[in-house]
């Protein structure tokens, strides 16, 4: 499964913004994009074109896509009724990694993504791998009999603490089973904060 393995901390750099929780420290410490000198980071105003690029590369790495599965992803959005930036955003947070991810039961998006592939969840009973999966309403995640012996979820409380999962509410998670519930449609206030999503619309739009 093709998946990106450029250094987050880099990418967040880059877009200048935490992609991943343990960019937070180095974003504080470097403010610059890598390889660009803190004399060299002011080269004039930004165009519209790449303030587009940069917020579609940001939202694009923050879930984890590669450039492909975003497009598909942006076309399904455009297709849909409503409008298409929200729709684009409840897509992926309703991808099965971003519910993990979401639910608590796993530190960052990346880890979420590789127990999904893993093969440690049931979805509605059956096994599943496909991180990329939509997760409809009333969908049930859970975690399978023989994963909930590994180390890692005997262990959930210290490897993925109990977050702000209880203040996401279109999911419902029981941290004793290691289940999740999707009870409504993600709504557009509870996706990730500091988004512009019109911009990425503006920018497969021209």
């Amino acid at each position: 499964m093709a998946r990106d393995t450029q250094s987050i901390v880099k990418m967040s750099r880059r877009e200048g913004y935490a992609l991943h929780p343990k960019a937070h420290k180095a974003l504080v410490k470097r403010t610059t994009a890598p390889g660009q000198s803190a004399s060299g980071q002011f080269r004039g105003k930004a165009s519209q074109y790449s303030i587009q690029l940069r917020e579609k590369q940001k939202v694009k790495r923050l879930y984890g896509l590669l450039e492909r599965q975003f497009q598909k992803v942006m076309t399904e959005a455009l297709r849909s009724k409503g409008q298409s930036g929200q729709v684009l955003l409840r897509l992926l947070e309703q991808r099965a990694d971003n519910v993990v991810y979401r639910a608590g039961l796993a530190p960052s998006r990346r880890a979420a993504r590789q127990l999904v592939t893993h093969g440690h969840f049931l979805l509605n009973g059956r096994r599943f791998d496909i991180p990329s999966l939509e997760i409809q309403v009333n969908d049930e995640l859970t975690v399978r009999d023989h994963s909930k012996n590994t180390d890692y979820f005997k262990r959930i409380d210290e490897t993925s603490p109990a977050g702000n999962e209880s203040s996401i509410s279109w999911i419902k998670v029981d941290r004793k089973k290691l289940s999740v519930k999707v009870s409504a449609l993600p709504p557009r206030e509870e996706a990730e904060p500091d988004i512009n999503e019109q911009l990425i619309v503006e920018y497969y739009s021209r």
